[in-house]
């Protein structure tokens, strides 16, 4: 085996046994799929009439689009607050300090045991027990995956920068450098190539529970397309595969976005490399 391989190139028997699991699980998902698909037709949940709704351009205007804006909207502002919530706090837990670590460890540690959910409900409920008024359920629901959400990113960071090599904060130290500049100009620059999956994965996790917000009636996608539209259609089947379709369109941009973005950095880091010094003219070489 060569260095570098992980694993020896298979065989011919290899090759056939993989070739033969294969065709074994195609096969298997498209016996489920046939079967899903009697079962639903058997059901009469391929009817024309219950998948008509989403032909009229009245319900994707005036209930399905309007919901979509509402996931959006909370999960945008959801998304920006927690990277600064997981900044914050994630650099507190990197503190030197122990009145600024322990605290940011101890809130960050609180807020990820939590579910999102009885945080959603407790911004509401508890806002009204506390200060006598109602908080907006868009504030809610923000609050609710601000928190928890941050708090995953916040070890996230911690994670990525303990992930650069040590040599580089201490080639930094020694150039003079204090904390605050290594941690700067040369461990964040380095720990965002390694933090980009992580943060991308959360925030596909922050986009789908904004749907938690359905306990709170919260106008989003779900409540619109999942709530509303069947009880008007009576078609909860069809509904639930067009906004689960919705769903899925919108993590696979994100998940595009985020490739692009990270190819565009490596672009970038590549043509800032210095390039290799040309030989002073008249000197020569070591060893002549």
């Amino acid at each position: 085996m060569s260095a570098g391989v992980l694993f020896d190139v298979p065989g011919p028997r290899a090759r056939l046994r993989h070739n033969v699991l294969a065709l074994l699980g195609v096969v298997a998902l498209l016996l489920v799929a046939w079967f899903v698909w009697a079962r639903f037709s058997a059901a009469e949940q391929w009817d024309a009439a219950l998948w008509k709704p989403f032909l009229d351009p009245e319900v994707w205007t005036g209930l399905i689009l309007p919901g979509l804006w509402g996931t959006l909207s909370a999960a945008a502002v959801s998304a920006v607050l927690a990277l600064a919530f997981g900044v914050v706090f994630g650099l507190g837990r990197l503190s030197d300090h122990r009145w600024l670590r322990v605290p940011s460890g101890a809130v960050v540690e609180f807020f990820r045991a939590v579910p999102v959910l009885i945080m959603i409900f407790f911004a509401q409920a508890g806002s009204f027990v506390l200060f006598g008024l109602v908080m907006p359920a868009f504030w809610a629901v923000v609050i609710g995956l601000t928190l928890y959400n941050g708090s995953v990113l916040a070890e996230v960071f911690r994670a990525g920068v303990h992930a650069v090599p040590r040599g580089q904060s201490e080639a930094a130290y020694a150039l003079g450098l204090r904390k605050g500049g290594v941690m700067r100009l040369v461990l964040l620059p380095q720990a965002v190539t390694a933090m980009l999956p992580a943060i991308v994965s959360q925030m596909v996790v922050l986009l789908k529970d904004t749907a938690l917000g359905y306990i709170i009636a919260y106008e989003d996608l779900l409540n619109a397309g999942f709530r509303v539209v069947p009880a008007n259609y009576n078609n909860i089947i069809p509904a639930a595969i067009v906004v689960a379709a919705v769903y899925i369109a919108l993590n696979l941009a994100l998940g595009g976005l985020a490739s692009w973005l990270e190819g565009r950095g490596r672009r970038s880091r590549s043509s800032a490399a210095p390039a290799k010094a040309d030989p002073v003219v008249g000197v020569p070489p070591l060893g002549a």
